[in-house]
C-alpha cells in the first residue's frame, strides 16, 4: 500500500531523530526506491520501506554537506530552523520564512 499523505513537505528543515543531521526537504518519495543494496549498506535501522522517504539537503554538523535519503519515521522537525548551511541551496530555494525555505520560481 502506497501512503497517500506525508508529514513533511518541501522547504521544511527537518533533524534526523538519531544521527548529527539536519537538512531541507528536496523531493519525497510515497515509499522507498533507492534501491535494496543502499538499503542493506545503509539504512542501519532498518526502517520501513512503506513509508514516505525524503530527500534532503543534509548537514552534518561537522561541515559535511551531501544529499541525504531518510525514511519518515526517523524525521522530526527541527524546532530551532536556523539556516542551513549547504552549497546546492541557493541553487534551489530563495528565502527562508518561519523555518521553511521558498520554492524558487522556474522560468520555462
Amino acid at each position: 500500500m502506497v501512503p497517500t499523505t506525508t508529514k513533511f513537505s518541501i522547504g521544511q528543515i527537518l533533524r534526523h531523530r538519531l544521527h548529527a543531521l539536519r537538512g531541507v526537504v528536496v523531493d519525497i518519495d510515497p515509499i522507498y526506491s533507492n534501491g535494496d543494496e543502499w538499503y542493506e549498506r545503509v539504512a542501519t535501522t532498518r526502517p520501513r520501506k512503506d513509508q514516505p522517504w525524503y530527500h534532503l539537503l543534509a548537514e552534518d554538523g561537522t561541515e559535511g554537506h551531501y544529499l541525504a535519503y531518510v525514511s519518515e519515521q526517523n524525521l522530526v522537525v527541527d524546532e530551532d530552523a536556523e539556516p542551513i548551511i549547504h552549497p546546492e541551496l541557493a541553487d534551489r530555494f530563495g528565502p527562508l520564512v518561519d523555518g521553511v525555505y521558498q520554492m524558487k520560481q522556474r522560468l520555462n
